[in-house]
């Protein structure tokens, strides 16, 4: 009976650390690829600290250097191994929770932030600076907006990639929504995507935490000790 329980114990923990290192290694190609694609730090300075393509990128590597870790020592029914998986775990959702704390206080700052560094950057852009332009014209086609707060901010002539509809014609339709609003939006379905991200990663670590210890004792409990 024991050794039914360290079994599915093993196997278990086995499968579901595979999946967290494919998890690791999807955040690590989405990571890339953000960092290779996505162009707003320069245009909204003040939030570069949030730098969600490195983020991604680091929660990738450190997930799956984890799983790896996890997958190992239930594999070999280690004890050292499967103890540093639940230490490396534990410190890592106290890390995680002091995080989500602190994104829920930057919150009430973005919209400020955003306003302040998009007016700047729209002031940047009129004067021709190539940087600010090409910013601009890549946060209007991504987000379907134009402006600060609407087109009638760039004055004229209005830049193309405000274009909705009839962009060929001499009355074309621009989009309505501002950047600002737009961005604004982003943010709060992406904090609130994060926050249930970070909730849902928080339970999966505390039933690898369980099983970590339960597996620990099992092979303790066994007299299996330090099995390489």
């Amino acid at each position: 009976m024991a050794q039914g329980c360290l079994k599915f114990l093993k196997y278990t923990m086995c499968v579901a650390n595979f999946l967290c290192f494919m998890c690791g290694v999807a955040l690590m190609g989405l990571g890339g690829y953000l960092m290779a694609t996505f162009k707003m730090e320069g245009l909204v300075p003040s939030l570069a600290s949030l730098n969600i393509p490195s983020l991604l990128l680091i929660c990738g590597i450190v997930i799956t250097c984890l799983s790896f870790l996890g997958f190992l020592g239930a594999l070999k029914e280690n004890r050292c191994l499967l103890f540093t998986f639940f230490l490396v775990l534990f410190l890592l959702m106290l890390v995680e929770l002091t995080a989500a704390c602190l994104m829920l206080w930057y919150e009430r700052k973005i919209q400020e932030l955003l306003e302040k560094d998009l007016k700047k950057g729209l002031n940047d852009a009129k004067q021709k600076n190539s940087t600010d332009q090409s910013d601009w014209n890549w946060v209007h086609s991504m987000f379907q907006c134009c402006g600060v707060n609407n087109y009638t901010d760039w004055g004229d002539p209005t830049p193309k990639t405000c274009c909705k509809e009839n962009c060929n014609s001499l009355n074309p339709t621009n989009y309505a929504k501002g950047c600002l609003e737009a961005l604004n939006e982003w943010f709060e379905e992406n904090y609130l995507f994060a926050g249930i991200t970070v909730i849902s990663i928080c339970i999966v670590e505390v039933l690898g935490m369980c099983f970590a210890v339960t597996l620990f004792c099992h092979i303790t409990s066994s007299g299996l000790g330090y099995k390489l």
